[in-house]
């Protein structure tokens, strides 16, 4: 019973560590929040997404990282685009907000995305697109205990703290670019997101928030039905294989995601690897999860569930990471005019 309560105390002490630099950083390189399905999560992804269904789509993503631990995080995001097909333009709308359950750490972004849809050739597409978005980060002070709250009569934390700052927020504007190209099998992007570094400190120090980039791209494959549409049954269903790979950076860390969609429509399944092996720093494993989707995706709709089975240092006890995805597409505009351009991103839907 000792050596499991010593390895939750740990687990905790670790996760603590990191937070608290979250909380008095002054040259900590933050990192933003992430979401495993991130081809669920387009427009978290990059601005170029917008609008590239070309049709109306609402979106939602929830994911719970580490939640057998207190210090875990929760991060919700919800997505609205649009495609205005007369001027070939994607627009959307974006609102996250990520929330550390032990310090209550929050921050919250409202996102306005706007992309262009340019046909290079027949089968090339490139899809350039900008974000702006406003922040709020603040922290729930009364939520800490601090060194001068402890009673050595006692033995407990009881007295009241001097420390003058309670309910500091802080509001930056932000900015980010990105873009994709594609044809009807392939596509590769490239998105950069706080390209002003804005200072995100709560506490009135410097706290520039770094640059975050991410390579992303995918191939589908379609699979051999026996039907004269390669890729698709009688039916009109997909049958298709499509490897997937993100690599992303920002300030100082790095990090991979590889793997691949089957779609055997109405069902999606999916097996990725994180981390970077090769690249372990200070002798921990560059190793972080392995990633498990199971979802249903048919015509309109699409729902996911995804979990990060924890393969780090602080591995499975800290309860892993869950993650839900829902998408809906639909058409608000004139269905007697149909799109200028209908090719679409191949992007798989989860």
């Amino acid at each position: 019973m000792r050596q499991i309560l010593k390895k939750k105390f740990l687990i905790v002490f670790k996760v603590s560590v990191v937070c608290f630099g979250m909380l008095v950083h002054t040259e900590l390189n933050a990192q933003d929040p992430q979401f495993s399905q991130f081809y669920a999560a387009p427009l978290y992804l990059n601005p170029a997404f917008a609008g590239n269904t070309q049709m109306s789509r609402f979106g939602i993503n929830y994911r719970n990282q580490w939640p057998s631990i207190d210090a875990n995080f929760t991060t919700y995001s919800a997505y609205f685009d649009h495609f205005f097909d007369r001027i070939s333009s994607g627009v959307g709308m974006i609102i996250t907000r990520d929330q550390e359950g032990l310090v209550g750490l929050r921050s919250t972004s409202v996102g306005l995305q706007y992309a262009y849809q340019l046909r290079l050739t027949d089968k090339l597409t490139f899809r350039p697109g900008t974000q702006v978005a406003v922040y709020n980060r603040n922290l729930n002070f009364d939520r800490l205990t601090f060194g001068d709250q402890w009673d050595p009569e006692t033995q407990s934390f009881q007295n009241p703290t001097g420390e003058g700052a309670t309910g500091e927020s802080k509001n930056f504007i932000d900015l980010s670019f990105g873009g994709v190209l594609y044809s009807s099998n392939f596509w590769v992007g490239y998105s950069v997101f706080h390209l002003n570094q804005p200072n995100q400190s709560i506490l009135g120090d410097e706290s520039r928030l770094p640059m975050k980039h991410s390579f992303h791209a995918g191939y589908k494959l379609p699979l051999s039905t026996g039907y004269g549409r390669k890729g698709y049954t009688k039916d009109g269903d997909e049958r298709s294989i499509t490897p997937t790979a993100q690599y992303k950076m920002q300030g100082g860390f790095d990090q991979l995601d590889l793997g691949v969609y089957t779609t055997l429509e109405p069902m999606v399944v999916g097996l990725w690897y994180r981390g970077i092996p090769f690249n372990a720093p200070n002798g921990f494993s560059g190793s972080e999860s392995i990633v498990l989707l199971v979802g249903y995706a048919y015509e309109k709709l699409s729902v996911g569930y995804s979990f990060d089975y924890t393969i780090s240092d602080l591995g499975i006890r800290s309860g892993g990471a869950h993650e839900i995805s829902i998408s809906y597409v639909l058409s608000l505009t004139d269905p007697r005019r149909p799109p200028a351009d209908k090719l679409r991103i191949p992007c798989p839907k989860f």
